[in-house]
């Protein structure tokens, strides 16, 4: 093992990935990503692109938005992880970047424009450009990258295509691009129906012409054929035969299948070599080519080639492999820094080991450290307790698919609420994120959620009317702020609405919240939850429960209809007696349980609730499942907030 100085010691590892270089250049490929809003038709396109070019084969019967293979991309209808596909035409191999449209997993997409030399910009034609566009945009103006801009859905009833455009045009200004980044190309298309043109009434049959313009617009790779092997890691797999997989994008220099290369990766934090970059000696025991949707076997690659490669177990992304004889390695890839924290820790209810395999904290403290290999954008905050760590991403789903993964898995565990992570500025003073959150909704709500927005200390910077009764309207408002904010949306806009969001910028802290109007119905003591019960209870909340459910003390099994909890009996059975009663025959009917999904029993639990999860069961609790003990904190808490104050 050796060690060398920090990256930016070589003039050549300062260039970025896609950036121009003054030598020779790759002509029979291109390398772009595609990306865009959620639900603006991305994956539709790409599935297109693959049918067009013949990656499938005529007999291959293959599912609508192939790229999306991850079960949870499936159900949610949303692309999670960044994934590559190589398409042919023309005789150029085009390799194209599917990134997430999720503004969560923007962490992904820094990850696919590390990859590539151009965007393709793709925009929904009614809908316009949204957060996770000036996202992209801005990761992309920052990188110099070529952008090309797909208007996608022309044939919807409300495209207003040229309108779209000019909004795009707008974005760029505000983002401050200069004039030569002004002036992007343009082209139309319907993307489920694999079709592209000019102009929104000028649409190929095919995609032809989005083809044509990729090729055009996207600089070839460039590389400098003196330089030595550089190669980034820039995404990680896994194979049952070959163990972990790392996916580059080779910068510069040529790869073979068996190669002794130089495997440089940061130095261990606790070691004296911090901040220095570790060289080993590794050997590329597989190589591996795209073609399509598969990976084939290769013997060798070189610069401009996005390849995956195994052989090396501890690899990481990030890492670069060199030459041995001339190591040099490239700059880390860096992402955007989280902006929600979550606590996770063992699942200590009493009904804990009854559906999982995986309970321990050592296997929870495993199934953390594998994720954080191969999600560069979530941290674990160390809380100094065996069994509880603070996991930190982008946002809610981000960790909530991450929590769905493991309860799929076996796992059983308690998350906490999440909360918004703090800086602060010169003078000490805290500062809290703020999110720009766009809604679109039918104007007659627009009254409805600026009110609920002000609840949350939003301010509206911007209205604007587009189709049929449609208003957008665009506020400033406390990350905390839309922490449990969606259902009461939906709610509000009776299930019409849309909203997005992404970081806007740092403020002063804001002051208190009052995020949940409403209380729990917590149950006082364990047992099966009786009909009996849950029909007397009706009147003073909704249920979670359901006849036979299991209960303990301090689950949480329905919402209050006032802003206090009220710890109530659910397991109470009728008393028998020797009397008749007259109206003993009368049928009672009960309302139908509330069943929470995880997304949104962690939009409603308070700071005092938890989440217990399990593989066949959510759950709702209180932190402190003991009434006497919960009372205790909570007196205890206001004399330390009421000293605090003086």
């Amino acid at each position: 093992m050796s060690t060398s100085p920090s990256p930016s010691s070589h003039a050549s590892a300062d260039q970025h990935l896609g950036g121009s270089f003054s030598g020779a250049t790759r002509d029979d490929i291109r390398n772009i990503a595609i990306v865009a809003h959620v639900d603006h038709g991305k994956t539709t396109l790409v599935d297109a692109m693959l049918h067009q070019t013949g990656a499938f084969g005529s007999h291959s019967n293959v599912a609508e938005r192939a790229m999306d293979s991850m079960d949870q991309e499936q159900e949610r209808g949303i692309t999670i992880l960044a994934k590559n596909t190589a398409v042919n035409y023309g005789g150029l191999v085009i390799n194209v970047v599917d990134t997430p449209g999720h503004a969560d997993f923007s962490g992904e997409v820094e990850r696919g424009l590390a990859m590539v030399d151009g965007v393709a910009l793709l925009v929904d034609a009614a809908e316009g450009p949204l957060p996770q566009t000036r996202f992209v945009l801005r990761k992309a103006l920052e990188r110099r990258m070529p952008i090309v801009l797909v208007v996608n859905k022309v044939d919807r009833h409300d495209a207003r295509p040229s309108e779209v455009v000019d909004e795009v045009l707008d974005l760029l200004i505000d983002l401050g691009a200069d004039d030569s980044m002004l002036d992007i190309p343009t082209i139309y298309a319907v993307g489920r129906d694999g079709k592209a043109g000019p102009a929104p009434d000028q649409l190929a049959d095919d995609l032809t012409p989005l083809f044509e313009m990729l090729i055009k617009e996207v600089p070839a790779p460039s590389y400098d054929p003196d330089a030595p092997l550089q190669a980034l890691v820039t995404n990680l797999d896994a194979s049952p035969y070959l163990g972990r997989i790392a996916l580059l994008r080779i910068v510069n220099g040529e790869i073979k299948k068996g190669q002794q290369v130089a495997w440089m990766r940061e130095a261990d934090e606790a070691s004296d070599e911090s901040g220095h970059v570790t060289i080993e000696r590794a050997k590329i025991v597989e190589l591996l080519i795209t073609q399509a949707m598969t990976r084939v076997p290769g013997e060798s690659a070189r610069a401009g080639d996005i390849i995956a490669i195994s052989g090396i177990e501890d690899i990481t992304i990030g890492d670069t492999i060199g030459d041995l004889e001339d190591p040099r390695p490239l700059p880390r890839l860096m992402v955007d820094e989280p902006a929600i924290g979550m606590e996770f820790r063992i699942n200590d209810s009493p009904l804990a080991g009854l559906s999982g395999s995986k309970v321990t904290a050592r296997m929870l403290k495993e199934r953390i450290d594998k994720e954080l290999i191969g999600n560069v954008s979530i941290r674990l905050n160390d809380l100094g307790v065996p069994d509880r760590w603070e996991i930190q991403g982008r946002g809610e789903m981000q960790l909530a698919v991450f929590i769905e993964s493991m309860r799929r898995e076996g796992y059983e565990l308690t998350v906490g609420k999440p909360r918004v992570l703090t800086t602060t500025d010169e003078n000490g003073k805290t500062l809290e994120p703020i999110e720009l959150a766009v809604v679109d909704m039918p104007e007659e709500f627009v009254g409805a959620v600026t009110q609920l927005m002000g609840t949350r200390k939003g301010k509206m910077v911007d209205m604007a009317s587009f189709g049929a009764g449609w208003t957008r309207v665009s506020y400033h408002v406390p990350a905390r702020g839309l922490i449990g904010f969606r259902t009461t949306f939906l709610s509000a806009t009776q299930g019409t609405g849309q909203l997005h969001s992404t970081f806007h910028s740092w403020e002063p802290w804001l002051g208190e919240l009052r995020l949940r109007q409403s209380g729990s119905l917590v149950a006082d003591r364990p047992g099966p939850a009786t009909q009996y019960a849950i029909t007397n209870l009706e009147d003073r909340g909704t249920m979670f429960v359901e006849p036979t459910d299991d209960v303990y003390e301090g689950r949480i099994i329905g919402e209050h209809i006032r802003p206090e909890d009220l710890d109530v009996n659910i397991v109470r059975e009728k008393h028998l007696t020797n009397h008749r009663s007259a109206t003993s025959d009368v049928l009672k009917t009960m309302n139908r349980a509330r069943k929470m999904s995880l997304d949104e029993a962690l939009e409603f639990i308070r700071e005092d609730e938890c989440v217990e999860v399990t593989p066949d069961a959510i759950r709702l609790r209180k932190s402190i499942l003991k009434a006497g003990e919960r009372h205790t904190a909570k007196a205890k808490s206001k004399q330390q907030d009421n000293a605090a104050s003086k």
